[in-house]
């Protein structure tokens, strides 16, 4: 046992935690940042890479980082070879999943977490998300409303420094931006056509973090700079202590991941941040003779209400456009190449009920002439489509007693499927974006999801080789399974009642005060865009909570 002992332990260094740990550190707070993954060195990011830059089909490398233990990870939608050692090895990190459910669960395990794998767009969320259960009556709403988590959305952006365009749109609101993004000349004809026909579709440039090429993310550098920060990588966590006199956690107990030693450490808060599925795993892992069920589990919700965006897949070229367009926004990334695109926000239901074959609705990102391609060849775009998965009690994190990890702990297994609301709704979806397409000149290839998928001309990546063709007909539809969104939240939500929900209004465990989850798993709906930029300002949120809390001596 370490005899040193923290004000704060956090528990994951991606989105959620490297937030934590400069929030806790910059308000005084002696922090130790555990990290179940290895260090990153420049050699993680080495610029001369040999090979496309850019994310996409590439299906011989997926073929290749399949046969060789990346068979989950390889199915990302968009995919880039020279990340491949940013994500997991699959037979290392096992899960299980019903067999007629399958979930694709993609991940990294490193300082940083997805942060170096993610595509870096950030967009608020609206009380159109937060309160949306007060207009349909499904879910729940969340126990804090959009004006009150706007100053912290503020804070964020302020820091990353944040691209975008100011659109004065209700469910997508503007940010703090530091300079303006940019549309291809080829988005730009697509905003111009869809608003020319539809006046409730707001195409809009992304908003997106610019390169950061220092590698290690900016919140963890700043933490360092307070001098009161460590980081413990390669720990992997296994179980929260709790005093069973007091009732409140007192560490975590974890596992060396080179030399298989069990270590703990002592804080007088824990913060956990692990990502969706690994934080409810942890909790469900930590029970105790008090909490039989998981910590802080008195609810019994701990593990349900699990979600992911429903995800479907558009590609196809530009005629009369050869080639691809660069964007002088920043400059290009050595490692990651080029970034930016379009981003549709949802239209479906919002004011009013549109349409009454599904509840909520989807939005779209992509990019439309910033695909690579070749100087005589025709220029390409791609969409992915996102739906909101309404909140079931069915759609489960859980343990799998009888199959474990190297380390010895429970997999998780997950169960998350589309019910009959998500079919519909990613039916119009797809008809959605072919229209929209269509309508602005464009020529489509495909479009597909876990229904099925359609090829129109040439069909599907025309200029690929006959095998590789096959091979992405065999498996599209399993690689647009459920998880393929990498949208994943739920599972440990917040609430105003202790009775259904895991935590408060801050992020506290109603059963364990000196225990917070910051991390996707406290949402308790899961909107249509990505989740990280409210991750991050629900995490600062939650951090001006602790440290006040902890200056008036309430966690010792």
């Amino acid at each position: 046992m370490e005899n040193i002992h923290y004000d704060a332990l956090v528990i994951g260094s991606g989105a959620a935690g490297s937030f934590a740990a400069k929030e806790l550190t910059e308000k005084g707070l002696k922090v130790v940042l555990v990290e179940a993954g290895r260090n990153i060195s420049t050699e993680d990011f080495n610029p001369n890479f040999k090979g496309p830059k850019e994310k996409g089909i590439q299906l011989w490398a997926r073929a290749k980082a399949a046969v060789t233990g990346q068979h989950i990870q390889s199915k990302v939608a968009m995919y880039g070879r020279q990340q491949r050692h940013l994500f997991v090895n699959d037979r290392e990190n096992p899960y299980t999943t019903p067999a007629d459910k399958p979930f694709l669960w993609i991940r990294g395990k490193q300082l940083g977490g997805r942060l170096h794998t993610y595509g870096r767009m950030l967009l608020r969320w609206s009380d159109y998300d937060f309160k949306a259960a007060s207009r349909d009556g499904k879910g729940q709403d969340w126990p804090l409303s959009y004006n009150e988590l706007a100053p912290y959305y503020d804070k964020v952006e302020k820091f990353l420094g944040i691209y975008g365009t100011k659109e004065s749109l209700a469910n997508v609101p503007d940010g703090q931006f530091m300079g303006n993004s940019k549309l291809t000349s080829a988005e730009a004809l697509f905003k111009a056509k869809t608003q020319e026909r539809w006046s409730d579709r707001k195409p809009i440039p992304w908003r997106y973090m610019p390169p950061n090429i220092k590698r290690i993310p900016q919140p963890i550098i700043a933490a360092q700079e307070t001098g009161l920060l460590t980081i413990r990588t390669n720990a992997v966590v296994r179980k929260i202590r709790v005093d069973v006199s007091t009732g409140k956690a007192t560490g975590v107990e974890y596992i060396d991941r080179e030399t298989r030693e069990v270590g703990t450490l002592q804080a007088s808060i824990v913060v956990l941040c692990g990502s969706t599925i690994e934080s409810v795993r942890l909790l469900l892992n930590s029970a105790t003779q008090q909490h039989p069920n998981g910590l802080g589990n008195s609810s019994g919700t701990l593990g349900k209400y699990f979600m992911d965006q429903v995800p479907s897949m558009i590609f196809g070229t530009i005629p009369g456009k050869k080639g691809f367009e660069g964007d002088d926004t920043h400059p290009v990334d050595p490692f990651y190449g080029v970034t930016g695109g379009v981003y549709i926000p949802r239209f479906e239901n919002l004011d009013k009920v549109s349409n009454n074959q599904f509840v909520r609705g989807y939005a779209f990102q992509g990019t439309i002439g910033r695909l690579y391609a070749r100087d005589d060849k025709d220029a390409k775009f791609g969409i992915m489509g996102f739906g909101e998965m309404l909140p079931y009690a069915d759609n489960t994190i859980t343990l799998n007693p009888k199959k474990k990890d190297s380390y010895g702990i429970p997999v998780p297994h997950i169960s998350c499927y589309m019910h009959d609301n998500e079919k519909r709704l990613l039916k119009a979806q797809t008809e959605a974006i072919k229209d929209m397409l269509v309508n602005a000149g464009f020529e489509l290839e495909f479009c597909g999801s876990y229904l099925g998928v359609e090829e129109f001309g040439r069909g599907a990546f025309p200029d690929a080789d006959w095998f590789s063709r096959l091979l992405f007909r065999l498996n599209f539809r399993k690689s647009m399974c459920m998880g393929a969104a990498i949208h994943e939240t739920g599972g440990a939500r917040m609430g105003d009642d202790p009775k259904t929900s895991v935590l408060n209004r801050y992020n506290q465990s109603w059963d364990v005060p000196n225990l917070f989850v910051t991390d996707g798993s406290s949402f308790p709906s899961g909107g249509v865009s990505g989740a990280t930029l409210t991750i991050m300002a629900v995490t600062v949120r939650a951090c001006e909570y602790i440290a006040r809390g902890h200056a008036e001596g309430k966690f010792k």
